[in-house]
């Protein structure tokens, strides 16, 4: 079992250190509101991830929808 009592991580949004622990609700964000900035930031497409893109096929599985 390793021990991740003094184990930290930098926020993603941030920078800031943040505990890695049971104890931290948002990790690995260092609070509600940088994880909210990320979200919207995934939400905007400004963070993708890089690959051909996919587009969902109508009931029939033949056609795609655009």
């Amino acid at each position: 079992m390793s021990n991740t009592s003094n184990r930290s991580v930098n926020c993603p949004t941030c920078q800031k250190p943040t505990p890695w622990s049971d104890a931290s609700e948002f990790r690995p964000f260092c609070s509600e509101r940088c994880k909210l900035i990320d979200f919207g930031e995934w939400a905007t497409e400004k963070h993708s991830i890089p690959g051909q893109p996919v587009y969902p096929v109508d009931d029939d599985g033949d056609e795609p929808l655009q």
